[in-house]
């Protein structure tokens, strides 16, 4: 079965959210849509809506998070579901039990989602093609592959603050896109928005090889690759998944790929700065840009519950539904 079948059921509804590869432009507006629907509750005194009530979602994650991992966990209760954080670290696992039966063991508690992040590029991708048919598998990252909620949020953050015709728009991604994929996910998602410009701007050891084929533009120098850029968004530089020495030190980096201030003059007056998060302040972005009248970093955090509400209610087949 391919991906594109493996996410989308016969309707051409969301079953799993693995990644942005095979979606299309309809889906990822409908996702916006769906997370605008939901950006009030909030707001309400009664943070919650009953969409998902009676339906467990279990989150499991064998990497290490805590904003992706909380985030998810509160879109799920503000959808009225039950919520399973499986602690991987003391879990059967451990002990043994391989991957498929500690699925099978949470399907037999008739869970009914799995949020899954894995260092394993494909992990999640391997889960869907394995749990029961009732089941939704939604990617909370995996390896270097694909973290497609956070590229919806981050395209929800800018849709909110330069409005729905992404055709305009210059978007420059800047940093360790070699480790990222996060970024990858972004790249995806903006080329199927009809992104007008999408450029990465990074060192050459910090590109994959395949860069070029992304439908990207390519800058190495920072001022050259934010001139006149509409959105730009920092990556963290991943140093957990560095193997050798990809940079002569974090000092230097800054000097020649950090946002500063100062650099922000070659963007445009009303540039958004964004980053998934968490900030290496002084490696990648100036605390005074982090905190700056340009940033929309905290709100991308608030925006990811919107959006993740908005994927576990259509990957569950409830869009649609009342969530008055």
């Amino acid at each position: 079965m391919s991906q594109t079948n493996l996410q989308i059921d016969q309707q051409g509804k969301l079953k799993h959210f693995l990644s942005i590869e095979g979606l299309n432009r309809q889906l990822l507006i409908d996702i916006l849509d769906t997370a605008e629907s939901f950006s009030g509750v909030a707001e309400q005194s009664v943070k919650k809506v009953p969409l998902l009530r009676g339906r467990t979602i279990v989150n499991l994650f064998f990497e290490a998070s805590t904003r992706t991992r909380t985030t998810f966990e509160v879109a799920a209760k503000r959808l009225s579901a039950d919520v399973l954080n499986l602690n991987i670290s003391a879990s059967s696992t451990i002990k043994g039990e391989s991957l498929l039966d500690t699925l099978r063991n949470l399907e037999a508690m008739n869970c009914d989602m799995f949020v899954v992040r894995h260092g394993d590029s494909g992990a999640a991708h391997f889960i869907a093609r394995h749990v029961a048919p009732h089941v939704s598998v939604i990617n909370a990252g995996d390896g270097r592959h694909a973290h497609p909620t956070q590229a919806m949020l981050d395209m929800f953050t800018i849709r909110r603050h330069k409005g729905d015709d992404f055709g305009r728009l210059r978007v420059a991604i800047v940093g360790d896109l070699l480790h990222s994929r996060v970024a990858r996910s972004q790249i995806h998602a903006l080329n199927l928005l009809n992104t007008g410009e999408v450029r990465v701007v990074a060192p050459k050891t910090l590109l994959p090889k395949y860069a070029e084929d992304l439908g990207v533009k390519i800058y190495h120098d920072m001022d050259e690759g934010i001139n006149d850029a509409d959105v730009i968004i920092m990556l963290r530089l991943q140093r957990e998944r560095m193997k050798g020495a990809r940079l002569p030190s974090e000092h230097e980096y800054f000097q020649l790929y950090g946002l500063t201030e100062k650099r922000m003059q070659y963007a445009q007056k009303d540039v958004l700065v964004m980053h998934p998060g968490p900030i290496n302040r002084g490696v990648e972005i100036e605390s005074r840009v982090a905190d700056g009248p340009h940033s929309v970093i905290l709100q991308q955090v608030t925006h990811g519950i919107a959006v993740r509400m908005a994927v576990m209610s259509m990957a569950m087949q409830t869009q649609g539904s009342s969530h008055e």
